[in-house]
């Protein structure tokens, strides 16, 4: 045809395979920009951790945006990880931080492909923003942003090495073959090769990547082990060897386990123990830089170091810890053997002033709990401790030294890592969770809970046991009692009591059990009489109330 092409000429299919190669173009091209971002971001945090090694804890641009993270963390969200993830709720949200940050990298990487001083100007943004939650840690001072600013730097370098690199290859081609000669009629029609090989520049900007990439996880691993090496808190505490202690606690009775298989140990190994606490990451304390402080209302201010405290008259005590995010039947509580000071000795030596009701403890972290000053002094066993179990408290669960108290939720009285104790006022002072809302003064309440059979649990019909704990700290559990399939309350068998501030677990034997779905409820009364809470109600503000209950299955 005059003026025309052929069908099946390259002319008709021109147009097509151009717009076809300018999508794959666009796609590699983003997917060159996304790779820039990210690499260049994990360069940032790489060097700054490296170098956060170097200054405080606090330094970590990472660990500071987590904290600020949880310290504005609002009450429903905070029951919600809790109690969704429980004791991993914080590596749950260092994944989610991770991820957040990868996309966000990410994102910036295109920007940098259009704009290179736009992307510049966010990543710069954002530092500003890690540097402000850096200088907002405790203990933190202007210093502490040398590691970002460090990181930040060699971030933007790299984005900009990066994102040259990626435009290069985004402009080269190499043929795997040669390409069909033009068409003479029609020059301009673009001809594409049917398999394409990667370019040099393309090699190069893949080279370059790997590089960064590889560069990051090796300093990110190498500030992880200087950290550790620098400290050395853990190898620390493995070699402490704590006293003995003035007075020891009194032998456990006999039968203070529940014979029913399943039930929890008497005592929580440190392992096992709950940890709810609003710390990122463990703060790592050298004992031999441990002080306490006691001030505020007091009459003689002062400070107390770590062999000070070990060379105390130090007390053993069974005390049961629970969580005021533990949901009815949850597992947010542990009994344990502890070792320390016990407080009220501490705050006689300070001399409180008259009107001085709360103390206001401080952890190294930042983290405060305001405790009412009477509970300390009136002879209960409130330590502050340094062994768990025989052993020097565990890096998560304090050392080197925290406090415990015996009949408040630990969010009022259980500060780990404590350096600071100040007598005040609940009238001017406020602590981190009664600032959020929660009940300032937080006594624990009676609860109990079905650890046999767990709920869903498929079993054999006949002979069935059924076991748990219940606890009422400071007051003791005086009866347990089972409603089966709703029907009338029956008394469970206690197990033996080793003292009031402990739970106390039961058992309870079903004979004759028959086949099919079952429901099982649990409810105890304190040493009063005083029957636990029927009415369901969350932990906020004070504590979940509410009779557990069970279904399960026999066959």
């Amino acid at each position: 045809m005059k003026d025309g092409v052929a069908k099946g000429s390259p002319a008709r299919q021109g147009p097509v395979s151009d717009g076809s190669v300018r999508d794959g173009r666009v796609k590699r091209g983003a997917g060159r920009g996304a790779v820039a971002g990210v690499a260049s971001a994990a360069l940032l945090f790489a060097v700054a951790e490296l170098l956060s090694a170097f200054f405080g804890p606090a330094s970590s641009p990472f660990t500071a945006v987590g904290s600020t993270f949880i310290d504005f963390t609002p009450a429903w969200l905070k029951d919600f990880a809790i109690a969704t993830f429980g004791s991993n709720d914080k590596t749950v949200l260092l994944i989610a931080m991770a991820l957040v940050a990868a996309a966000a990298s990410a994102m910036i990487g295109l920007v940098a492909g259009t704009s290179l001083r736009a992307a510049n100007l966010i990543v710069l943004v954002a530092a500003l923003a890690m540097a402000a939650c850096v200088l907002t840690r405790s203990g933190a001072g202007a210093v502490d942003v040398l590691p970002l600013a460090a990181g930040t730097a060699a971030g933007i370098w790299v984005l900009r090495l990066l994102t040259e690199a990626a435009g290069e290859a985004a402009g080269s081609t190499s043929p795997a073959s040669p390409p069909h000669p033009a068409s003479p009629t029609h020059p301009a029609f673009p001809t594409i090769p049917s398999q394409q090989q990667a370019s040099p520049s393309r090699r190069a900007f893949l080279l370059r990547s790997a590089a960064v990439a590889g560069a990051a996880v090796v300093l990110g691993l190498g500030g992880a082990l200087l950290s550790r090496t620098r400290t050395k808190v853990k190898a620390v505490r493995e070699a402490l060897k704590l006293p003995a202690p003035f007075t020891t606690a009194p032998p456990l009775p006999a039968g203070v386990q529940a014979s029913v298989a399943g039930v929890v140990p008497f005592v929580t190994p440190a392992n096992d123990f709950y940890r709810i606490d609003t710390a990122l990451v463990a703060p790592e304390v050298d004992p031999s830089g441990w002080s306490l402080r006691v001030h505020g209302m007091v009459e003689a201010e002062f400070t107390m170091g770590f062999d000070e405290l070990l060379a105390s008259d130090l007390v053993e005590a069974y005390v049961t810890l629970a969580c005021v995010s533990n949901e009815v039947g949850g597992n947010l509580v542990g009994n344990a053997k502890w070792l320390g000071l016990p407080l009220r000795e501490v705050l006689a030596r300070a001399k409180p002033l008259p009107g001085a009701d709360m103390v206001l403890s401080t952890s190294v972290d930042g983290f405060t709990a305001s405790t009412p000053l009477p509970v300390l002094q009136d002879g209960r066993a409130a330590l502050l401790a340094v062994g768990m179990n025989g052993e020097p408290l565990p890096v998560d669960h304090g050392f080197p030294v925290r406090m415990v108290v015996p009949g408040l939720y630990g969010y009022v009285s259980a500060t780990k890592w404590v350096v600071d104790l100040e007598l005040t006022t609940f009238a001017l002072q406020t602590a981190y969770w009664t600032s959020r809302g929660w009940s300032s003064h937080g006594p624990v309440k009676t609860a109990s809970r079905i650890e046999v059979p767990s709920d869903g649990a498929r079993l054999a019909a006949g002979r069935v046991a059924l076991g748990g704990s219940a606890w009422a700290q400071t007051r003791g559990i005086s009866k347990v009692e089972i409603q089966l399939d709703g029907g009338s309350w029956q008394p469970a068998q206690l197990a033996g009591e080793a003292s009031v501030d402990t739970w106390r677990q039961w058992s309870f034997m079903w004979n004759d059990a028959p086949a099919g779905n079952h429901t099982a409820r649990v409810r105890s009364y304190d040493a009063s009489g005083a029957l636990q809470v029927r009415e369901e109600a969350p932990p906020a503000p004070d504590g979940a109330t509410g009779w557990h209950t069970v279904s399960f299955t026999l066959s």
